[in-house]
């Protein structure tokens, strides 16, 4: 990618955006991890926060050891220099997942909107490998993209007020997994025994923008094995 398709914007008193394309792509996610890591490292103690997005870099700064048209100039030298090298793609990490009427309560209702049978649903979810565009709404919540056009859906009218942690969902064309219990609109399909957010560790979060993520189906036995509750989505759900 090109320094010219990257925008530099003014956020704040000592914050500033950085616009790597329009829309969200794999090489976007990649080429915005490589950025936030390369300034971690060349400006970590100037440093105040790097919040990567879909298509964007948010780089929050301390005005009392660095200026901005100083760090404006030290990201367009990251960039520059990252347009000649080999862009980072990220951590691969597979996720296991129980599919099931029990912990997946839209999973039939899902398979009957895309008129394919629940085994369907739930081998195409397992054959994408997905991009950790983003990572919002509460700690641990990874955007992955894209799902299958086939098994797209709108998210509900109306949201859920309880949705267990490790639920995973899925929102017109991206999946996600519950970090913790919390409201929520996403169709869920099943759920994941592993912890997405762990504040005790470093990093806290399991995934990070730019990552690649793929599903495993395993058994109900195997959920539990691995940590899941019993306490389902589909009893959790009032």
């Amino acid at each position: 990618m090109s320094l010219e398709l990257a925008k530099i914007t003014i956020a704040g008193e000592n914050s500033v955006i950085v616009y790597f394309s329009e829309r969200p792509c794999s090489r976007t996610s990649s080429l915005i991890a490589s950025t936030a890591k390369l300034l971690q490292t060349n400006l970590s103690d100037k440093l105040i926060d790097l919040v990567p997005s879909y298509t964007s870099l948010l780089v929050v700064y301390d005005v009392l050891l660095i200026d901005y048209l100083t760090i404006k100039t030290e990201i367009q030298t990251v960039i520059s220099n990252s347009s000649d090298k080999p862009l980072t793609t990220g951590n691969r990490i597979e996720l296991p997942v129980y599919y099931s009427l029990e912990t997946g309560p839209d999973l039939q209702r899902l398979a009957e909107h895309a008129k394919l049978t629940i085994d369907d649903v739930i081998a195409i979810h397992q054959q994408t490998e997905y991009t950790v565009y983003a990572m919002g709404f509460a700690p641990g919540f990874a955007y992955l993209g894209e799902t299958d056009e086939k098994i797209s859906m709108p998210r509900l009218a109306t949201p859920r007020t309880i949705v267990p942690r490790g639920a995973v969902g899925i929102a017109d064309r991206q999946t996600a997994i519950y970090p913790a219990e919390s409201p929520g609109g996403w169709n869920l399909i099943g759920q994941c025994p592993s912890l997405m957010f762990n504040p005790s560790k470093v990093p806290s979060t399991l995934v990070e923008v730019g990552d690649r993520v793929r599903f495993k189906a395993i058994s109900r036995d195997q959920f539990i094995q691995l940590g899941g509750t019993n306490n389902s989505a589909s009893s959790a759900i009032q």
